[in-house]
């Protein structure tokens, strides 16, 4: 019987398959670690911004409403960050002769220097996004305040935050949870952006009879 020898190319099969598993691995590896970064699961995510900026003094202590920054969340799917010329607003830098355009508030503080320079650019602020839903996912900011959903049920108590960070998952687990009890994320308009108010009893359950509120539970509703 004639003996079967197996051609030359077949010596590079082991390698082909070490350098398979290695690359498995290799992605398996890359993966988990991208898979499970902050910036994946998001909770406990506080990216240190261009511009240091406290909510806690903002929106606690001086009790600035969300809205005069984020102007456009009560009637725009994208809550929107706010531009330079919101900061200066009340951060005017100094002109040459000393005077100001408009509001004089630390005007020559050394942690509003990025903000003046970026001014005198013309080039807006890149502030880093703290809650990143996966693009697969829609999500629109008016439906849910307009319909009495509060800052402070997605947001957290961000009055009591210097640096901003996200204190709730985002998951579609958590988004479901919500969407089939509402009630106790509702309240009454002018409470949307007031975080530290608690609902009264009963008052959620008013807000769904009011408005018709029937939270949908369909796929088609956030992958679209």
């Amino acid at each position: 019987m004639e003996r079967f020898t197996f051609p030359g190319w077949a010596n590079r099969i082991p390698a082909l398959i070490l350098g398979l598993l290695t690359f498995g691995a290799g992605y398996v590896a890359v993966v988990g670690v991208y898979g499970t970064a902050p910036t994946t699961i998001n909770v406990g995510y506080s990216p240190k911004q261009p511009i240091e900026f406290s909510h806690k003094l903002h929106a606690g202590t001086l009790k600035i409403d969300c809205r005069y920054c984020h102007n456009t969340v009560d009637h725009a799917a994208h809550a929107a960050v706010p531009p330079t010329k919101t900061c200066v607003n009340c951060h005017s830098a100094a002109n040459p002769d000393g005077t100001v355009s408009l509001s004089a508030i630390h005007v020559k503080s050394e942690k509003l220097l990025p903000l003046h320079q970026v001014q005198a650019s013309g080039e807006g602020i890149e502030w880093i996004k703290v809650h990143d839903l996966p693009d697969f996912a829609y999500f629109n900011h008016a439906a849910h305040v307009t319909r009495g959903v509060g800052c402070v049920s997605c947001h957290g108590r961000v009055d009591r935050m210097d640096q901003v960070y996200q204190a709730e998952p985002l998951s579609m687990s958590w988004c479901l949870d919500c969407h089939r009890n509402p009630e106790p994320h509702l309240r009454r308009d002018e409470f949307i952006t007031v975080l530290d108010y608690v609902p009264e009893p009963g008052e959620g359950a008013a807000v769904m009879a009011e408005k018709g509120i029937q939270p949908s539970t369909n796929c088609s509703t956030c992958h679209r």
